[in-house]
Protein backbone atom coordinates (compact mmCIF):
# COMPACT_ATOMS: atom_id res chain seq x y z
CA UNK A 1 0.00 0.00 0.00
CA UNK A 2 1.57 3.39 -0.93
CA UNK A 3 1.19 6.66 1.27
CA UNK A 4 -1.89 7.94 -0.97
CA UNK A 5 -4.12 4.87 -0.96
CA UNK A 6 -2.69 4.87 2.81
CA UNK A 7 -4.19 8.21 3.79
CA UNK A 8 -7.25 7.25 2.03
CA UNK A 9 -7.78 4.39 4.11
CA UNK A 10 -7.04 6.38 7.48
CA UNK A 11 -9.88 8.63 6.50
CA UNK A 12 -12.28 5.32 5.66
CA UNK A 13 -11.42 4.40 9.19
CA UNK A 14 -11.84 7.66 11.12
CA UNK A 15 -15.23 8.21 9.47
CA UNK A 16 -16.50 4.38 10.32
CA UNK A 17 -15.00 4.69 14.02
CA UNK A 18 -17.23 8.14 14.18
CA UNK A 19 -20.10 5.95 12.74
CA UNK A 20 -19.21 3.80 15.71
CA UNK A 21 -19.09 6.20 18.20
CA UNK A 22 -21.65 8.27 18.12
CA UNK A 23 -24.20 4.98 18.85
CA UNK A 24 -22.32 4.30 21.83
CA UNK A 25 -24.63 4.47 25.25
CA UNK A 26 -22.65 6.69 28.48
CA UNK A 27 -21.84 3.17 29.89
CA UNK A 28 -20.13 1.66 27.02
CA UNK A 29 -18.14 5.34 26.74
CA UNK A 30 -16.65 4.86 30.46
CA UNK A 31 -16.10 0.89 29.99
CA UNK A 32 -12.76 -0.41 29.75
CA UNK A 33 -11.32 -1.22 26.45
CA UNK A 34 -8.06 -3.45 25.33
CA UNK A 35 -5.70 -0.84 26.50
CA UNK A 36 -5.09 -1.76 30.08
CA UNK A 37 -6.36 1.06 32.10
CA UNK A 38 -7.59 3.59 29.37
CA UNK A 39 -11.50 3.70 29.27
CA UNK A 40 -13.32 3.56 24.82
CA UNK A 41 -13.13 7.84 25.94
CA UNK A 42 -9.84 8.00 26.59
CA UNK A 43 -8.57 5.46 23.61
CA UNK A 44 -11.10 7.94 21.32
CA UNK A 45 -9.46 11.05 22.52
CA UNK A 46 -6.49 9.93 22.11
CA UNK A 47 -6.64 9.29 18.45
CA UNK A 48 -7.69 12.79 18.01
CA UNK A 49 -4.47 14.07 19.57
CA UNK A 50 -1.88 13.88 16.33
CA UNK A 51 -4.00 15.77 14.00
CA UNK A 52 -5.45 17.92 16.81
CA UNK A 53 -3.36 18.71 19.94
CA UNK A 54 -1.59 21.68 19.95
CA UNK A 55 1.98 21.00 20.23
CA UNK A 56 2.49 22.60 23.43
CA UNK A 57 -0.24 20.60 24.94
CA UNK A 58 2.52 17.69 24.01
CA UNK A 59 5.22 19.15 25.04
CA UNK A 60 3.87 19.92 28.55
CA UNK A 61 2.52 16.26 28.77
CA UNK A 62 6.14 14.88 27.74
CA UNK A 63 8.07 17.42 30.75
CA UNK A 64 5.24 15.61 33.20
CA UNK A 65 5.95 12.18 31.99
CA UNK A 66 9.72 12.66 32.84
CA UNK A 67 10.77 10.89 29.62
CA UNK A 68 8.34 7.48 29.77
CA UNK A 69 6.67 7.58 26.41
CA UNK A 70 3.92 5.39 27.63
CA UNK A 71 3.19 7.51 30.83
CA UNK A 72 2.83 10.67 28.46
CA UNK A 73 0.47 9.02 25.76
CA UNK A 74 -1.74 7.91 28.50
CA UNK A 75 -1.84 11.37 30.83
CA UNK A 76 -1.99 13.67 27.70
CA UNK A 77 -5.29 11.32 26.51
CA UNK A 78 -6.33 11.19 30.32
CA UNK A 79 -6.24 15.11 30.77
CA UNK A 80 -7.86 16.00 27.56
CA UNK A 81 -10.45 13.59 27.55
CA UNK A 82 -11.35 14.93 31.36
CA UNK A 83 -12.44 18.52 29.50
CA UNK A 84 -14.18 17.20 26.39
CA UNK A 85 -17.49 14.89 26.57
CA UNK A 86 -18.29 11.80 24.26
CA UNK A 87 -19.96 14.44 21.75
CA UNK A 88 -17.11 16.85 20.93
CA UNK A 89 -14.71 13.44 20.79
CA UNK A 90 -17.00 12.23 17.93
CA UNK A 91 -16.60 15.57 16.57
CA UNK A 92 -13.16 16.43 16.62
CA UNK A 93 -12.84 12.44 15.19
CA UNK A 94 -15.12 13.29 12.22
CA UNK A 95 -13.18 16.37 12.10
CA UNK A 96 -9.87 14.80 11.46
CA UNK A 97 -11.05 12.84 8.02
CA UNK A 98 -8.91 14.74 5.39
CA UNK A 99 -6.49 15.86 8.07
CA UNK A 100 -2.47 14.92 7.02
CA UNK A 101 -1.04 16.23 10.43
CA UNK A 102 1.35 13.82 12.19
CA UNK A 103 2.84 13.65 15.31
CA UNK A 104 6.96 14.81 15.54
CA UNK A 105 9.02 12.02 14.60
CA UNK A 106 6.06 9.69 12.81
CA UNK A 107 4.96 8.53 9.44
CA UNK A 108 1.93 8.32 7.54
CA UNK A 109 1.49 4.49 8.40
CA UNK A 110 1.74 5.63 12.48
CA UNK A 111 -1.84 6.92 12.33
CA UNK A 112 -2.94 3.89 10.01
CA UNK A 113 -1.40 2.04 12.31
CA UNK A 114 -3.43 3.77 15.39
CA UNK A 115 -7.02 4.18 13.91
CA UNK A 116 -6.94 0.48 12.71
CA UNK A 117 -5.57 -1.03 16.18
CA UNK A 118 -7.71 1.59 18.68
CA UNK A 119 -10.87 0.78 16.68
CA UNK A 120 -10.53 -2.30 17.90
CA UNK A 121 -9.36 -1.45 21.37
CA UNK A 122 -12.85 0.46 21.36
CA UNK A 123 -15.11 -2.26 19.13
CA UNK A 124 -14.42 -5.48 20.57
CA UNK A 125 -14.77 -5.38 24.44
CA UNK A 126 -18.20 -3.76 23.49
CA UNK A 127 -18.95 -6.77 21.28
CA UNK A 128 -19.25 -4.50 18.36
CA UNK A 129 -17.47 -5.25 15.11
CA UNK A 130 -14.90 -3.02 13.07
CA UNK A 131 -13.73 -5.68 9.70
CA UNK A 132 -10.01 -4.38 8.86
CA UNK A 133 -9.45 -4.21 4.91
CA UNK A 134 -6.67 -6.96 4.80
CA UNK A 135 -4.63 -4.65 2.96
CA UNK A 136 -4.45 -2.03 5.04
CA UNK A 137 -4.18 -4.42 7.97
CA UNK A 138 -0.74 -6.18 5.88
CA UNK A 139 0.53 -2.35 5.80
CA UNK A 140 -0.15 -1.91 9.39
CA UNK A 141 1.74 -4.80 10.52
CA UNK A 142 4.61 -5.20 8.47
CA UNK A 143 4.88 -1.06 9.48
CA UNK A 144 4.87 -2.57 13.24
CA UNK A 145 7.63 -5.18 12.62
CA UNK A 146 9.86 -2.58 11.03
CA UNK A 147 9.49 0.41 13.11
CA UNK A 148 9.66 -1.77 15.98
CA UNK A 149 9.20 0.53 18.93
CA UNK A 150 7.02 0.87 21.06
CA UNK A 151 5.99 -2.99 20.73
CA UNK A 152 9.09 -4.75 19.64
CA UNK A 153 7.30 -7.72 18.04
CA UNK A 154 10.27 -9.42 16.97
CA UNK A 155 11.29 -9.71 21.37
CA UNK A 156 7.72 -10.69 22.10
CA UNK A 157 7.64 -13.54 19.54
CA UNK A 158 10.71 -14.86 19.89
CA UNK A 159 10.49 -18.78 18.95
CA UNK A 160 7.67 -18.23 17.18
CA UNK A 161 6.57 -18.08 13.54
CA UNK A 162 4.17 -15.15 12.19
CA UNK A 163 2.23 -16.66 9.06
CA UNK A 164 -1.05 -14.77 7.84
CA UNK A 165 -3.80 -16.80 6.33
CA UNK A 166 -5.23 -14.06 4.35
CA UNK A 167 -1.98 -12.57 2.65
CA UNK A 168 1.41 -13.53 1.22
CA UNK A 169 2.93 -12.30 4.96
CA UNK A 170 5.41 -14.38 8.04
CA UNK A 171 8.15 -13.08 10.08
CA UNK A 172 9.84 -14.82 12.81
CA UNK A 173 11.05 -18.21 13.17
CA UNK A 174 10.23 -21.06 15.27
CA UNK A 175 6.52 -22.48 16.33
CA UNK A 176 3.97 -21.60 13.63
CA UNK A 177 1.16 -19.30 14.37
CA UNK A 178 -1.39 -19.03 12.17
CA UNK A 179 -4.25 -16.35 11.43
CA UNK A 180 -5.72 -13.19 9.61
CA UNK A 181 -3.30 -10.19 9.58
CA UNK A 182 -6.08 -8.35 11.42
CA UNK A 183 -5.08 -11.01 14.77
CA UNK A 184 -1.27 -10.75 13.70
CA UNK A 185 -1.53 -6.86 14.25
CA UNK A 186 -3.19 -6.95 17.57
CA UNK A 187 -0.89 -9.54 18.24
CA UNK A 188 2.11 -8.15 17.55
CA UNK A 189 0.69 -4.72 19.36
CA UNK A 190 -0.09 -6.78 22.29
CA UNK A 191 -3.42 -7.42 22.36
CA UNK A 192 -3.34 -10.93 23.33
CA UNK A 193 -7.34 -11.08 22.78
CA UNK A 194 -6.40 -12.47 19.50
CA UNK A 195 -5.35 -15.38 20.54
CA UNK A 196 -8.93 -16.53 20.22
CA UNK A 197 -8.33 -15.94 16.31
CA UNK A 198 -5.00 -17.66 15.60
CA UNK A 199 -4.53 -21.64 15.53
CA UNK A 200 -1.05 -23.44 15.89
CA UNK A 201 1.36 -24.84 18.24
CA UNK A 202 3.23 -21.27 18.48
CA UNK A 203 -0.41 -19.94 19.69
CA UNK A 204 -0.57 -22.84 21.77
CA UNK A 205 2.83 -21.62 23.58
CA UNK A 206 1.28 -17.94 23.89
CA UNK A 207 -1.70 -18.93 25.62
CA UNK A 208 0.59 -21.35 27.81
CA UNK A 209 2.53 -18.48 28.84
CA UNK A 210 -0.32 -15.80 29.26
CA UNK A 211 -1.65 -18.29 31.77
Amino acid sequence: MDKAAGWQVVDEERARLAGVLRELTPEEWRAGSLCEGWTVHEVATHLTMAALAPNREVLAASVRARGSFNRMIHDSAVRRAALRPPETVVADVESTVGSRRLAPTTFWRDPLLDVLVHGQDIARPLGRRIVMPVDAALTALEWTWVRRFPFFPARRFRGVRLVAEDADWQRGTGLELRGPAESLLLLSTGRLVALDDVTGPGAERLVVARG
